[in-house]
């Protein structure tokens, strides 16, 4: 039987009109995925196992692979990290072979597998009772190469009119994954670049020069010493993965207690926890407390490689920042700016001077007392401010 044309009515044309006109208000790929699956069985094609894997631009992650199997109502989601391809899972396995550059991957699951391809997957596939399987290239704008993969596990497989129909669809579900793909990558984007407020604020379309709000936050500055002497004096490799497992070391901490980075500056980053939470502040130095701990913890490595220790300095105020676009007519910055983010960036420069890692406003000191212990180290100079500041310092 010779399989009908891809203008030749198939079992998947009612799932093609709804991938079409009915997806609209579906935002998620994933949900999509599982949803089409579901028609594809009610249209009587035998599917008992799909997959969608894509790659997408992600600090940590390769990609992602959406598995649905007979019986689920959504998709599971798996990330894939940029190694996977060194692994023994990936190699020689269909996503291997597309990748590569085949045009279509097909496996009899029922016949003897000494016959068949070898791979723990098609494996696990014939313990799960499957008996074929087939994968295809899904092909996005700019010669980008996705991949779909459905199974069954009716006796004898797929037929013709089975593979016409799920290859019938293919196009459609190109163009409805590529758009939600490209979504999640503008977010994904943005949270990486600028955060997940200031990313949100932007896709909600806060991109007008000159706009913003005022927020009430407590804002922290900190900044690595010595980075100089380091960054002329190692090699750039190992400057870098410096640079990484440091800002790693402060930034997990800060966003686990609900702050924001707004940029990273050099070998400095600048954060801030808005104060429409009323635990804050107190977050704020819960961060401190879990990044000094990391930071010791790294210094102890860096020891046992023979790297120097890092030190660093945390200056932290609280008052109203200007939150919003600046920047010139073609390259916006969304970020903060105001009399309280140049007082913690002061007080950041006299950590060094006065010998303590972290030092605190009064403001901002006012609010975190008594629940924490806090070192008094009197009233000081601030470079561009009139009046003395009251400075203490925090050992948590």
């Amino acid at each position: 039987m010779n399989a009908p044309t891809n203008n030749a009515p198939t079992q998947a044309d009612g799932v093609i009109d709804w991938l079409t006109s009915g997806t609209r208000d579906e935002r998620f790929i994933d949900d999509i995925f599982a949803q089409m699956c579901i028609r594809l069985q009610q249209a009587g094609i035998p599917l008992k196992r799909a997959t969608l894997h894509v790659q997408i631009n992600h600090p940590q992650w390769l990609g992602a692979r959406m598995i649905w199997a007979d019986g689920m109502k959504g998709a599971e989601i798996a990330r894939v990290d940029y190694d996977v391809r060194e692994r023994s899972e990936y190699i020689g396995s269909p996503a291997n072979e597309i990748h590569e550059g085949a045009d279509e991957l097909r496996e009899n699951l029922e016949r003897d597998p000494s016959l068949g391809r070898k791979h723990a997957l098609y494996d696990e596939m014939r313990a799960n009772g499957l008996t074929d399987y087939v994968a295809w290239p899904l092909y996005h704008t700019l010669g980008k190469r996705h991949i779909v993969t459905f199974a069954t596990g009716r006796r004898g497989g797929f037929d013709p009119a089975h593979i016409a129909a799920l290859k019938k669809l293919l196009p459609v579900l190109a163009l409805v994954s590529e758009i939600r793909i490209k979504n999640r990558l503008a977010r994904t984007l943005l949270e990486t670049y600028v955060g997940s407020h200031a990313g949100e604020l932007i896709l909600a379309g806060a991109t007008r020069r000159g706009t913003g709000t005022t927020v009430r936050a407590a804002i922290m500055i900190c900044d690595l010493r010595d980075f100089t002497k380091i960054s002329d004096n190692w090699p750039r490799d190992d400057v870098i993965d410096l640079l990484n497992d440091y800002f790693d070391a402060m930034s997990e901490p800060i966003a686990r207690h609900g702050g924001e980075i707004l940029k990273f500056i050099g070998d400095g980053l600048l954060a801030i926890f808005p104060l429409q939470d009323p635990d804050a502040c107190a977050n704020l130095l819960h961060a401190v407390t879990e990044a000094r701990q990391a930071m010791i913890a790294l210094n102890e490595r860096n020891n046992a490689t023979g790297r120097a220790p890092l030190n660093y300095g945390i200056g932290v105020h609280v008052g109203d920042v200007m939150y919003g676009n600046i920047g010139s007519a073609s390259r916006l910055d969304f970020t903060v700016i105001g009399p309280a983010v140049n007082m913690a960036s002061r007080l950041e420069a006299l950590t060094k001077q006065l010998g303590r890692k972290v030092l605190l406003s009064r403001d901002f000191a006012e609010l975190v007392q008594p629940k924490f212990e806090l070192e008094h180290v009197g009233k000081h100079e601030v470079r561009g401010f009139s009046d003395p500041i009251e400075l203490f310092a925090y050992h948590g």
